[in-house]
């Protein structure tokens, strides 16, 4: 690669101290949010992305640390990499919110039945349960729910809406029964949902 910026006319000093950090920094962007992204899906279940996600993911690395090996002497290689990797974090995390993959486990604790928010349940076509509990202050209300995560918000906001103080709890599901027609409501597009939030 040096011999190609060579050739360009690049001086050694602007690849050093420039476009090299700079390229680092990007790939561990890359590397880094890939394997977010990775984990996610992972989680998921969807065993047909991973291993693809993962073959990216271990090949920018390669590449990130041969250049870092390349430039042993330069500190500006490590301080990339170091930022190279929050960055990457913090952009994998971000992908995975908007991309809201997956389905959730929402239970919601209520002092009493709440008819209006079963209602709305029903309405959005959700699979509920709702039971008597007792908890430490008496009798409670408990309803489970499982619902895609690009739903979840819009739920959340109506129990808060309906019940300021109700309590409750969210745990990501990695699979649910009836799973053939989960998995075609679930499967994973990507480029549709990158492109449909970029248009929002």
């Amino acid at each position: 690669m040096q011999d190609l910026f060579n050739y360009l006319g690049i001086s050694e000093n602007l690849l050093n101290y420039v476009l090299m950090p700079l390229l680092i920094f990007v790939a561990r962007i890359g590397d880094v949010s890939i394997n977010t992204l990775r984990i996610m899906f992972m989680m998921n279940g969807k065993k047909n992305i991973v291993p693809i996600l993962g073959f990216f993911e271990a090949l920018i690395w390669l590449l990130a640390i041969g250049q870092i090996f390349q430039n042993v002497n330069n500190p500006l290689s490590y301080l990339a990499y170091a930022g190279g990797f929050a960055t990457g974090t913090y952009v994998g995390m971000t992908l995975d919110e908007k991309l809201a993959l997956g389905r959730v486990l929402v239970r919601v604790i209520t002092p009493k039945p709440l008819p209006e928010l079963i209602e709305y349940m029903k309405e959005h076509n959700f699979r509920f349960t709702s039971v008597g509990a007792e908890g430490r202050y008496g009798k409670v209300n408990l309803l489970f729910t499982v619902m895609k995560r690009d739903q979840m918000h819009d739920f959340i906001a109506k129990v808060k809406k309906i019940e300021e103080k109700a309590f409750y709890t969210i745990e990501s599901v990695k699979r649910v029964s009836e799973e053939e027609l989960n998995f075609r409501e679930d499967k994973p597009n990507l480029a549709s949902r990158l492109f449909s939030k970029a248009r929002t």
